[in-house]
């Protein structure tokens, strides 16, 4: 039986390669663009939502995937460009993606469906960002929120979980994979896009209700944490 899928980011690289997973599956995808919602702003993604709803009949799988990445330390930016970018950022990777849990949430649980939220965060939450601090702090926000809503979102048979991707080759950072980046990994390369859709399509299935609060480390082994 097919599902309804809603991807934010859902139009290029790795939220691009989660939609065409899902629609392998035989899923109806329907795979956000900031020229569909803004994330920062609540009521655009309420609307994005219920257009999505009015699209696919329901969703049972919402993948929060956009995220803004800038670079941006203490040593190059004025105070003022230092809190406009962690403003910036917050309201994209954190608190849309909190938005737009909470609306398909209240969706699922409105309808009674056993449904499945997956975050794409990443391996800065755990190693750092020198060089893009807002980044790392907000994935790790990320991936709290996940294992907050994991608990509170169980007893409605909803299941939330988060990947935490190393470097992945999209399109738009080809230009800076060189050696030293796929030094990183042991395997010697980066991520595909691929690789990281088939595991959030595992998250995502029914199967993998008891992985409900995972944080899947997806980095090659280049950075391991206890």
């Amino acid at each position: 039986m097919s599902r309804g899928v809603l991807v934010t980011g859902g139009s290029r690289g790795i939220g691009a390669a989660i939609a065409s997973a899902f629609k392998d599956l035989g899923d109806n995808v329907v795979g956000l663009s900031s020229a569909d919602v803004d994330l920062a702003d609540p009521p655009s993604v309420e609307r994005a939502v219920d257009t999505a709803v009015g699209t696919l009949g329901s969703i049972d799988v919402l993948v929060n995937n956009a995220g803004l990445v800038e670079w941006g330390t203490l040593a190059n930016l004025s105070y003022a460009e230092w809190q406009s970018l962690w403003r910036r950022t917050f309201e994209v990777n954190v608190f849309g993606a909190a938005n737009m849990s909470y609306c398909v949430a209240k969706h699922m649980i409105d309808r009674g469906i056993h449904g499945r939220i997956v975050n794409v965060g990443s391996r800065g939450a755990f190693r750092g960002e020198p060089e893009m601090p807002a980044y790392g702090a907000s994935k790790a926000a990320l991936h709290s929120m996940s294992q907050s809503l994991a608990v509170a979102l169980a007893p409605h048979g909803i299941a939330v979980t988060a990947v935490a991707p190393g470097f992945v080759g999209t399109d738009r950072v080809a230009h800076m994979v060189d050696d030293a980046v796929r030094e990183q990994s042991p395997f010697n390369r980066v991520a595909k896009p691929e690789e990281i859709a088939a595991a959030v399509v595992y998250l995502a299935s029914p199967e993998a209700e008891w992985a409900s609060g995972t944080i899947l480390d997806l980095n090659g082994a280049s950075y391991l944490r206890t």
